[in-house]
């Protein structure tokens, strides 16, 4: 059974007004700025450390690190996501909204237990790229600190 075209333009109109309006340039703003200062955090770190006289490519590995372990520990506090809310899109385009991705799913099923739940799940999104990276860096790293 087809709507008539009376219906159609009903149900339209009670679609216009439970769907709440989206503020497309706040957001937009939001996003841009918070990113930015997410990218000048990284940037200001990557200066203190060339500072402190670290080589170039220690001086982005602490920088991600810090980046890193910034965004899970506030994921883990339950921080992240309510910034997330708040910024949209600028907590998820630098590599701290990847982090999120790995650890929130962890938290989610921590109460399942250590194997089944947060060791299970930290594997189901962003988990395997963040830990197979990890575990091949060490393995690479200490080939590399011994026999190069």
């Amino acid at each position: 059974m087809q709507a008539t075209k009376k219906e159609q333009e009903q149900y339209l109109k009670k679609v216009d007004k439970l769907t709440p309006n989206s503020p497309l340039a706040k957001n937009c703003v939001w996003a841009f700025v918070s990113g930015g200062i997410i990218c000048t955090i990284g940037e200001a770190l990557f200066k203190l450390f060339s500072a402190m006289g670290f080589s170039q490519d220690n001086q982005a590995l602490l920088v991600n690190l810090i980046l890193i372990g910034s965004s899970a520990l506030l994921t883990g506090l339950g921080l992240y996501s309510s910034l997330g809310k708040r910024c949209g899109a600028g907590t998820i385009v630098p590599i701290t909204g990847f982090a999120n991705s790995m650890v929130s799913p962890s938290i989610e099923f921590k109460k399942e237990g250590f194997v089944l739940g947060l060791g299970a799940k930290m594997f189901s999104v962003a988990g395997p790229v963040i830990v197979y990276g990890l575990l091949t860096s060490i393995i690479v790293g200490t080939i590399h600190y011994f026999f190069m």
